[in-house]
Parts: structure tokens; C-alpha cells; sequence
């Protein structure tokens, strides 16, 4: 029942698809808008067969109906009810339902936002390009990502459960879902570029048309990323949270590049400048979003991320390939069409700062790309496998991020115009002072070594150039001034500051070490804390059996474990951790004794760990308020109606 209702839906969401795309085509074609404009009847069949098979999906996990292979090959009696519910997106198949459901949403979302205006040329492209990916996803579904697949269990049949790394933690049912938010977010200012380069209408006013759904995805993106590292540090047990890993960084990438177009657009949107780089990394940021899907969902990687090895690969390659090549023929079209009249008044401007923020950005990604891509290169050419380890990304990329920093803190306090050095002095002093008495106060507090000192004295910088921009808008606005762009701006840099210093202590000031114990009341010390070995036991769950680990750090027990899981006897190390907001201690059990023998322990000392996701919050906390217009936009938002306008950009404090 559930694989026939399920394979009904795919068949009615990829017809709907194609019925919508061939429709805005031929109706853009005959210039007959009545085509156009009935293609949102399109929109709502194609919602409810992505409503529909993510739900007979859940359905067939949740009643555990074996007959559908998805569920025989990943779930299970013995998962839990939370854990059976996000088994749906822990493998290939389910993630690609997941996908498509998101997106559905997007485009339902879109076509009733411009509801009234669905037979406006750059609209109707817009939702063109939206139909032709969801057409490109459902054929994936109807194809090599196929979950409705059939299968014959016999009596007393159970399957494996999901991967037990995404069933060790309650991270992963939140993790995945917040990431595709951002993923299949840029798709929709992706396509409004697309429609703007068709219609030739290369005014700002589809930037503003778009504004909040770029901050959306950004903002869904970067808790995601956040969520992602904080479940690695959480399951993983290896004491870190970052690693390089090409998955990761196929979530990072297109982060990278969405975060340098926010900026880089406030130019465009002020001096009618650099449409042609924002459109480019418009494109490069939805392109990513695809190679970081042929990246994970592909088999090309062996990573605890990344998914087994499918029939995806070509697919994702080939539709990768045709939205570069698109995009850069458009853009080679429309080239006299978008140059400009614009330039810099002067380098030490608040232009200048952007452009420079986005050559760095851009350094920051190629880099980021290329160790990633790099290995990939070299075995589809040769069959040699090589990794590219975290001293290459470390190098490469310090320099940059400090770089970075360091414009955080001077680009707010520049004017539009040709800055002075007088005014310069004015603005920066406080700021500047801020970051000096930080760089001290580490090193009496025991920092040794120049990059995490730096990195507290220019994330100190940073934050209080942020601070005294919030303080002007505060003074002058009142409540208010800590709403709009401009502010949720600020609160934004306060979040990746605090990020950027606790990465920089945390991985310097790393203290790791592993303790052999034999028997209760053995003791180890490090770092001036005191561990006693308290013993082992053995305890049994419905989903996997634990051995518990009882350590006292301090006095307080701290019990990592050992679990496994009954399908093929995979076991893991199950953690644990005591976070405080000055530093972490984390136990992880390497080996336990069958009968006699040592009890293994690897203990992790980090500091300022929590303020990782302390920092991630704020950024989120950042998006929403840069997301609700301030005073001075209210007025520029009633001109998303005309995509021709030019809206001016909020005066800099």
C-alpha cells in the first residue's frame, strides 16, 4: 500500500513539474500570460505529491512496513520514535524526499508572495527556472534515488536501524532539515537572477524583490553548518567539531560565497555597481549547492557524512554543468547591459572595505574549493588517492580570516565617500583600544602563542565597532534602531567574531591525552584536573548495549561509553562531556576490558567550546533582525513591485 501510494505521488509530482515548466514555456513563448498565470494550479498538485510522499514515507518507517525497501534496508523495531522519524533523511533516498519537500515549499511560498504578479515577464522566468530544478529532483526521485522500491520480508523480519552515528544524538534530527533550508533556499534568488538576466530588466529592484530570501537561506544555512559541528564534537568523540572534512566544507562553500553576495549587493543596491560579480556569485552559490550535493549523495568520498555510493553521480554532474553554463552565457549575453557608471571615490571607503571583503571571501572559497576538489581531480584521472589534510586549510586560510577580521571592525565605521584619516581616528579609537586591552589581558590569563592572540585582539576589534554601531543607531532611533539590515548587520559580526576567537583558543589551547585504567580508584591529573576510575558495567537498551565507562573528573561522575548495535555488531564511542562557558572536558573510551586488561580513556581539555554555539545563536539572532525592515527601508520596500528601480541603501551611521 505505502510503495504504491508513494510511487503514485512521485509519478504526480514529476508530471506536475513538467507540466508547469512546459506551460510558463509556451506561455512566455506565445506571450499568452493566461498560460502563465494558471500555472499556479500546477504549484498546488505539485505541493501536495511532495506533501504526499514524504508523508507515506514517514508513515511506512513509523508503522516499520518492511515492504518498502527503504524501510527494510534502514529501519527498524528497536530505533526510537525520534530517530525512526529522522531515519527518513539519515540515507539517499529519504534525504532527496526531504529535498524536494523543502523545495516544494519554496515554490508555493513564492507563487503566493507574487501571487498578483505571476504574469510579469522576470516573475514567470523566475518560476520557470524554480519548476525546471523541481523537475530535475523529481526525476532523480523517479530514477536512481527511487524510494518506494518493493520488498518481501519473511516472519519475524527487522531491519538495521539507521547508521548509528545518526541515532546516538538528538542533534541529527534537527541538523539535516535546517541545512536544507539554507541548500535549497538560494534556489529562488538563484532563479529571480535568471529571470533578470532574461528579461534583460538589470535594475536593483529584483534584489530587493529577493532580499529576505537570501537572508533566509544564509541565516538556515549557517545554524545548520553550526548544528553540524556541534553534533561532531557531541557523537564523534574525537574532541573537535571541524575537521576539513570535503562534506563539511560542501555546506561551507556555498556559505562562503552567499555571505560575500550579502555584502557586495549593498554596492550594487547604493552605487549600481558590480551586478555583474553579484549575479556570478549568485550563480557560483547555487552551483555550489549542487556540487556539494554530488559531493555527499554521489559515493565519490568515504565519510562518516557523506551517503553510500548511488547512480546520482552523472545526474548531479550534468545538471551542475548546465546551470554554470548557462549562467555564464547569460551573463556574456547581457554584458553591455550590465556595466555601469559607478566607481570608488576612494580605496579607504565603505566600497573599497566591500570589495576588498569580497576579493577575500572569493580567495577564502577558492581555497576551500580547491582542497576539496582537488583529491577528486586526481583519482578520476589517475586512480591515485591523496587527501588534503587540515595543515593546508589551516595555512591557507588563517591569513584570510584574519584578514576578514580586521575589515569586520573598520568597514562600518567608513562613510560611502572618501574617509579621512582624522575621522578614521575618531571612529576607531574606542574600537581599536578594545581590541589592545584584550590582546593583554589574554596574555596575563595564560595565552601563549600569536594566532589565538591575535585572534582574541581583532575579535575584540570587531565586536566593539559592532557595538558602537549599534550604540549610534540605538541613540538615534531608539528600540527601533536595533532592527534593519544595517543593525542585524552588526549583531551578525558580533556572532562571527565570538566564533572566530573561541575556533582560534580552542584549537591552540587543545589539551588531549588517553589514561590506561585497571581498576577502581586509579588516578590520572591533567591540566590541574584530577580523574579517578570508578569502574565498568554493562547495561542493556532495545535499541543497543552500553558499556559504561564511570569516571570522576573533579568529583563529578562522567560516564562515555561504548554502544553496539545489534545489526553486524557496529559499535561506536558514545561521549561525555561537561561544558562550562570557560572550557570543556570530554571522555571518550578507546578500549574496555573482555574479563581482564585496561580500560582505555582519551581525555579532552578545550576552552571556550560553548562559545562556539553561543556565537552561532547570535548569528541567527543577527538574520532575523537584519530580516524585518528598518524605518528608512520602509519606504524602498514598496518599490519591490517595480523590478526596474534602483532602491538606495540606508545611510551609513
Amino acid at each position: 500500500m505505502n510503495a504504491t501510494l508513494g510511487t503514485a505521488f512521485v509519478a504526480l509530482g514529476l508530471a506536475a513539474s513538467v507540466m508547469a515548466t512546459l506551460s510558463i514555456a509556451y506561455g512566455l513563448f506565445t506571450r499568452n500570460q493566461r498560460l502563465v498565470v494558471l500555472s499556479r494550479n500546477f504549484v498546488i498538485v505539485l505541493a501536495v505529491a511532495a506533501v504526499g510522499q514524504f508523508t507515506v514515507m514517514e508513515r511506512a518507517l513509523i508503522t516499520r512496513d518492511f515492504t518498502v525497501a527503504f524501510v527494510a534496508e534502514h529501519g527498524s523495531h528497536r530505533t526510537p520514535a525520534l530517530y525512526n522519524v529522522a531515519t527518513l533523511w539519515s540515507a539517499l533516498e529519504g534525504s532527496i524526499l526531504l529535498w524536494v519537500l523543502i523545495l516544494a515549499g519554496y515554490v508555493v511560498a513564492v507563487t503566493w508572495r507574487f501571487r498578483d504578479r505571476l504574469a510579469d515577464p522576470m516573475v514567470a522566468w523566475a518560476l520557470l527556472v524554480l519548476f525546471v530544478v523541481c523537475t530535475f529532483f523529481f526525476m532523480l526521485l523517479a530514477g536512481p534515488a527511487f524510494p518506494f522500491a518493493r520488498f518481501q520480508p519473511w516472519a519475524g523480519f527487522d531491519g538495521p536501524g539507521p547508521n548509528p552515528l545518526l541515532q546516538n544524538h538528538i542533534l541529527m534530527a534537527f541538523h539535516p532539515p535546517v541545512l536544507y533550508l539554507g541548500y535549497v533556499g538560494f534556489t529562488v534568488p538563484f532563479a529571480f537572477a535568471i529571470g533578470a538576466l532574461v528579461t534583460g530588466r538589470m535594475g536593483e529592484g529584483w534584489l530587493v524583490s529577493t532580499r529576505r530570501w537570501t537572508l533566509l537561506a544564509w541565516g538556515a544555512l549557517t545554524v545548520g553548518i553550526m548544528l553540524g559541528a556541534w553534533w561532531s564534537y557531541e557523537v564523534l568523540g574525537w574532541g573537535g567539531y571541524w575537521a576539513w572534512d570535503p562534506v563539511e566544507n560542501a555546506s561551507f562553500l556555498p556559505w562562503l560565497t552567499g555571505t560575500a553576495f550579502l555584502h557586495s549587493v549593498m554596492v550594487q543596491e547604493r552605487r549600481g555597481m558590480l551586478r555583474v560579480w553579484n549575479l556570478s556569485l549568485l550563480s557560483a552559490t547555487f552551483a555550489l549547492t549542487i556540487l556539494g550535493t554530488f559531493i555527499t549523495r554521489s559515493g565519490v568520498l568515504d565519510s562518516v557524512h557523506a551517503f553510500t555510493e548511488s547512480g546520482m553521480g552523472p545526474m548531479l554532474l550534468a545538471f551542475f554543468a548546465l546551470v554554470v553554463a548557462t549562467t555564464v552565457g547569460l551573463i556574456a549575453w547581457r554584458g553591455d547591459d550590465l556595466s555601469s557608471g559607478g566607481e570608488i571615490d576612494s580605496p579607504m571607503s565603505r566600497t573599497g572595505a566591500f570589495l576588498a571583503n569580497n576579493l577575500l571571501f572569493g580567495s577564502f572559497a577558492f581555497v576551500v574549493l580547491l582542497g576539496t576538489v582537488f583529491p577528486l581531480l586526481i583519482e578520476a584521472a589517475n586512480g591515485s588517492r591523496i587527501s588534503v589534510g587540515n595543515p593546508y586549510f589551516e595555512r591557507m586560510t588563517m591569513p584570510i580570516g584574519f584578514a576578514l577580521l580586521f575589515l569586520m571592525a573598520v568597514a562600518p565605521a567608513l562613510p560611502w565617500g572618501r574617509a579621512g584619516i582624522e575621522l578614521l581616528s575618531n571612529r576607531l579609537v574606542w574600537p581599536a583600544a578594545a581590541g589592545a586591552v584584550s590582546m593583554v589581558v589574554a596574555v596575563l590569563v595564560g595565552s601563549r602563542g600569536w594566532v589565538p592572540t591575535l585572534a582574541v585582539g581583532l575579535g575584540a576589534f570587531a565586536v566593539a565597532g559592532a557595538v558602537r554601531q549599534l550604540l549610534l543607531a540605538v541613540g538615534a532611533r531608539g528600540l527601533r534602531g536595533l532592527v534593519g539590515r544595517s543593525s542585524g548587520g552588526m549583531v551578525v559580526h558580533i556572532g562571527v567574531a565570538v566564533v572566530a576567537v573561541a575556533f582560534a583558543c580552542s584549537s591552540s589551547f587543545l589539551r588531549q591525552a588517553e589514561f590506561s585504567f585497571e581498576e577502581a580508584g586509579d588516578r590520572a591529573s591533567i591540566a590541574g584536573h584530577t580523574l579517578v576510575f570508578d569502574g565498568v558495567e554493562s547495561v542493556a537498551l532495545a535499541e543497543k548495549s552500553e558499556v559504561r565507562v564511570s569516571v570522576l573528573v573533579d568529583g563529578e561522575l562522567h560516564t562515555p561509553a561504548i554502544s553496539t548495535f545489534p545489526f553486524g555488531g557496529q559499535t561506536i564511542g558514545t561521549p561525555a562531556t561537561r561544558s562550562t562557558t570557560w572550557g570543556d572536558i570530554q571522555l571518550a573510551v578507546l578500549a574496555v576490558p573482555e574479563g581482564s586488561g585496561s580500560t582505555v580513556v582519551r581525555v579532552t581539555i578545550q576552552p571556550l567550546v560553548w562559545w562556539l554555539w553561543f556565537g552561532g545563536g547570535v548569528m541567527a539572532l543577527g538574520t532575523v533582525l537584519a530580516a524585518v525592515p528598518g524605518r528608512s527601508r520602509r519606504s524602498a520596500s514598496r518599490c519591490a513591485d517595480d523590478p526596474t528601480m534602483a532602491i538606495p541603501q540606508e545611510a551609513p551611521a
